[in-house]
C-alpha cells in the first residue's frame, strides 16, 4: 500500500472512529452512571416495564399497519411509472423532515376528539387522545418512510424477467408477486419493517401530544427526570437501551442479510 493511500485510509479512519464515538459515549456513560442496584430494581418497576411493553407492542402494530398498506405502495413505486409519482415519494418521506412536535398537533387536528376523524369515530367508541390507539397512529406518521423506502428498493433490485416468465406461463399478478417476486425481496421488506419498529419505540414528539397516557417508555423517562432528577431516569433509561439494542441486534444477525 503507498503512502498516499496510507494516508487516505488513516483520514477516513479516524473521521469514522470520531462519528462511531460520538455514539456509544452516550451510551457507556448510562451503563457506567447507573448503579447495579438501581438497575436491578427497575425490572421490579412494574410501571416500567408495563411502559415497556406498551412501547415494543404499539410499534409493532403500527409496523403491521404499514405492512398491509405501505409494502403494496413500495411494489407500485418500485414497477410502475405514473403521473405524480414523485409527488407521492415527496408525501412518504414527509414524516422525516416534519418536526415530531409539530406532526403531533397535525395528527391531533385529524384524530382528536374535535378532529376530521375523531369526531366520525367518537359515536363508536373509537378514540385516539390518551388511549393506545393513538400512541400507534403517532408512531405509524411518523416511522412509515423507512418500511416504504427500503421495501421499494428490495422490489427495485428483484429480477423483473422472472415475473414476466411466470406471467407468460400463466401466472396471475397475484401469483407472480406472492411466488417469485416477494421471495426476492423479503429481506429487504422485513429489514425496513425493521427499522420502522426500532424507529417506532424512540418517538416521543408526536405520541406526547396525541396520547401522552397512557406512558410509553420516552414519555416516562423524561417524566421521571423532570419530576426526579437524573439519577431517578438512569435505570430506566439503560434498561431501555439495553432491551432496544438486544433486540435490534438479535434482528440484525439472525433475519437481516450481512452486510459486505
Amino acid at each position: 500500500m503507498s503512502s498516499k493511500n496510507l494516508v487516505f485510509n488513516l483520514i477516513f479512519s479516524l473521521a469514522g472512529g470520531l462519528l462511531i464515538l460520538f455514539v456509544i459515549l452516550p451510551l457507556i456513560s448510562t451503563l457506567l452512571a447507573t448503579t447495579p442496584s438501581g438497575f436491578l430494581e427497575s425490572f421490579s418497576d412494574p410501571e416500567l416495564l408495563n411502559s415497556i411493553g406498551l412501547t415494543f407492542s404499539a410499534a409493532a402494530i403500527a409496523t403491521a399497519l404499514a405492512m398491509i398498506t405501505g409494502v403494496p405502495l413500495a411494489y407500485l413505486m418500485a414497477r410502475r411509472n405514473f403521473r405524480g409519482k414523485h409527488l407521492i415519494d415527496a408525501i412518504i418521506n414527509l414524516p422525516l423532515v416534519i418536526p415530531h412536535t409539530a406532526a403531533g398537533v397535525a395528527l391531533l387536528l385529524v384524530f382528536g376528539g374535535h378532529g376530521l376523524l375523531g369526531q366520525m369515530l367518537l359515536p363508536l367508541g373509537i378514540t385516539f387522545t390518551d388511549n393506545p390507539a393513538g400512541i400507534v397512529v403517532a408512531m405509524l406518521f411518523v416511522s412509515l418512510p423507512f418500511l416504504v423506502n427500503m421495501s421499494r428498493e428490495a422490489f427495485a433490485a428483484t429480477d423483473e424477467e422472472l415475473e414476466r416468465v411466470a406471467l407468460t406461463d400463466g401466472a396471475s399478478l397475484w401469483q407472480a408477486f406472492w411466488h417469485i417476486t416477494l421471495p426476492q425481496a423479503w429481506r429487504g421488506v422485513l429489514g425496513g419493517a425493521v427499522m420502522m419498529w426500532a424507529r417506532g419505540i424512540s418517538e416521543f414528539g408526536a405520541v406526547v401530544i396525541l396520547a401522552y397516557h397512557p406512558k410509553i417508555a420516552p414519555i416516562l423517562v423524561y417524566e421521571r427526570y423532570e419530576g426526579f432528577g437524573l439519577k431517578s431516569a438512569e435505570p430506566a433509561t439503560l434498561l431501555l437501551i439495553l432491551i432496544a439494542l438486544v433486540a435490534f441486534i438479535l434482528l440484525r444477525l439472525e433475519l437481516l442479510p450481512k452486510s459486505k
